[in-house]
Parts: structure tokens; C-alpha cells; sequence
């Protein structure tokens, strides 16, 4: 007999990018781990906190590898699986690459859930993997005491479209491509105070694929690019200015939330992640004095599966904008610029 399929989120103590490790604890980590210096051809390793690895094979090839996995934000086991693809993939398409193929990671706990539901995890994401044209290859299975999905993924560029998080130029535009508060819609939704509406609007949001950032990398006028996810708008945010050396000013009114994220956000739904978020990072953002701090939770909600922000031209922001809003990006925004200083994100 099969088993009854279970809320997926009450097997998990966390959910989606908001189960990563705190920015300041993976700093820990990563210490004393050896620098890229003895590999000539690895182009990206560590050492900004880039979204992929990318090694040079020739003058015309690059190989963009990553890995990303997490455990379920949502109950539905096949949107649980679409979405964690999708995150997956865009650490490729961060680098601006195009990826070619998946492996499946997958830990399950064995007697908990049906074999059905399962199946649709794998299914989920190996249909979201259709979408960006590329096949699961294989992947690994453990029994695990929650349940994990994700996958690692390899792409290929050419060596001048890699676009890493430390490209940002004094006087460049920040484009924005998706809405936040995706990490406020999952702590909602665990505790069933979520409106069907805006359910289907952060699945619609989760599962488009960032394939745009392939399209950009081939822009000269584009000068970084990486993907908000885990560690919010400012986390991310300040991974770029400080990777690139500038000081990021973004305006509080041009930054797109989904449609109920305000309001939830005000009424008290957060992540554990956010707060963990603005104690790693904190001393590295200036916000406006009288931002309420409901406000600065938006700021740092965990993104899964969230939008690029991109640094480029400013003569081109407009353009790009619209060419993106047109390649099915409706939320895509110019929310500020990158300006010569001390490395920093400052909210105006």
C-alpha cells in the first residue's frame, strides 16, 4: 500500500535558498581553502563568491559548473521539483553560459514519503531541464531524514561572454529581472496564509528560467551579471560591489516585490534566513534612517530561484530593460547605479 503523501514542508526545518548557510558562517568555511592562483585555466573559482566555477579548455571554450540544492518551500512534490531546477540552471546562465546538461542530487526519507511523490520531484525538474534543452544525465540518491533536491549543472561559454559578479563599472546601471519576496511567500505559505493568487505568482516567478543572461553575456555593454538568491538583494548586491570595487546605490521605489510581499511583510512573515542574512552583512549596507524594519526584511529575504541583477552601460539600461521585459521578464526594473567609493550597497 502506498503511503499518504505528507506536507513536504513539515519534513524540512527550513526551505528553498533560505536553507543556505549565513553569509558569514560560509566565510568561515572557505578561509583557508587554497586559492585559484596554482590553476591558470580556472577563470572563476571562490574568490568573489561567483555563482559558478568556470574553467578555460581552449581560446574559444569555457566549462561553467555548479551545484545547488535544498529542501521543499512548496507541498506540491512536482512544483517542489520545477523549482529547484530552475534555481540550479541559473547559476549557469549567471555566468553567462548556456547549459548542457544535469545531474540529479536527490536525498529522500525512506518510509515518509510514497514512491509516487517522488517520482514527481524528479519529474518537476527533469521537465523544467526539457525547457532550457538540456537532459539529466544520471545523479545520486542517498536516504536522507529530509527530503533534498537540486542539481549540478554544466554549461559552456566562450571565454569573453563568462560575466561574473565582479564586472560592476563606476557609473554602470543595475537592471533587475524578477520580483522579490520570494522567501516571504514561503513563510506564509508554511503557515497556510498564503492567497492562491499569490501562490501561483511565485511558482510562475521560481520556475523562469534566467536564460535571458545568455543573451546579455553577448553584449559588451554588459559588465556583470549574478544571480539574487540565498542571501537576498543586499547580500548579493554586495557581493558584486565589493568583488567589483564600486559602492551599488539602489532606490528603494524602483526595487519589483511581488504583488503581496509588501504586505506580508509588514504583517510579520520572515524567514529565519533574513535575519541571519543582515547579521553576516550588515555593516556593509546604509539604509536610510527611517526605513522601518519590515522593510529592511524584504531587503534581505532569501530569493530562490530569483532574478539577475546586471550591471551594465548606462547609455544601454533603458534598451536592455525593455528587451528583457520582451524575452518574458514583466517584472525587470533599472533600480540604480554603480558609483565610484568605498564597497558598499547604500539605499536611497
Amino acid at each position: 500500500m502506498s503511503l499518504p503523501l505528507p506536507r513536504l514542508t513539515e519534513l524540512a526545518h527550513g526551505g528553498g535558498c533560505g536553507c543556505k548557510l549565513a553569509p558569514s558562517v560560509l566565510q568561515q568555511l572557505l578561509a583557508e581553502q587554497p586559492r585559484m592562483a596554482p590553476y591558470a585555466q580556472l577563470l572563476v573559482g571562490t574568490e568573489t563568491g561567483d555563482d559558478a566555477a568556470v574553467w578555460q579548455i581552449d581560446d574559444q571554450h569555457c566549462v561553467i559548473a555548479t551545484t545547488d540544492f535544498f529542501m521543499p518551500m512548496v507541498d506540491d512534490p512536482r512544483d517542489f521539483g520545477r523549482i529547484a531546477a530552475a534555481n540550479a540552471i541559473s547559476d549557469v546562465y549567471a555566468m553567462g553560459g548556456k547549459p548542457i546538461m544535469a545531474l540529479a542530487i536527490l536525498g529522500m526519507p525512506l518510509g515518509k514519503l510514497p514512491v509516487e511523490a517522488v517520482r514527481e520531484i524528479l519529474a518537476g525538474g527533469a521537465s523544467v531541464c526539457a525547457e532550457a534543452g538540456i537532459p539529466v544525465a544520471g545523479g545520486h540518491s542517498i536516504d536522507a531524514p529530509e527530503p533534498i533536491y537540486g542539481l549540478a549543472v554544466i554549461g559552456l561559454a566562450r571565454p569573453g561572454d563568462i560575466r561574473r559578479n565582479s564586472g560592476a563599472r563606476p557609473g554602470d546601471a543595475l537592471i533587475l529581472t524578477k520580483g522579490i519576496g520570494v522567501g516571504i511567500y514561503s513563510a506564509a505559505f508554511k503557515k497556510q496564509a498564503l492567497s492562491d493568487a499569490a501562490y501561483a505568482e511565485m511558482i510562475a516567478s521560481t520556475t523562469l528560467l534566467n536564460w535571458i543572461g545568455a543573451r546579455l553575456a553577448l553584449d559588451e555593454d554588459v559588465h556583470g551579471m549574478t544571480d539574487v538568491t540565498g542571501f537576498g538583494l543586499l547580500g548579493h548586491g554586495l557581493e558584486m560591489a565589493r568583488g567589483s570595487g564600486v559602492r551599488l546605490d539602489i532606490d528603494y521605489r524602483q526595487i519589483p516585490f511581488l504583488q503581496e510581499a509588501e504586505t506580508l511583510a509588514e504583517t510579520g512573515y520572515a524567514t529565519g534566513a533574513s535575519q541571519r542574512n543582515w547579521a553576516s552583512y550588515g555593516d556593509g549596507v546604509v539604509l536610510p534612517p527611517d526605513l522601518a524594519p519590515w522593510r529592511r526584511t524584504l531587503l534581505t529575504d532569501p530569493q530562490t530561484s530569483g532574478g539577475l541583477l546586471v550591471a551594465c552601460a548606462a547609455a544601454r539600461a533603458a534598451s536592455l530593460a525593455a528587451e528583457i521585459e520582451a524575452a518574458g521578464y514583466p517584472r525587470v526594473r533599472i533600480i540604480g547605479a554603480a558609483t565610484a567609493g568605498e564597497p558598499a550597497v547604500r539605499i536611497g
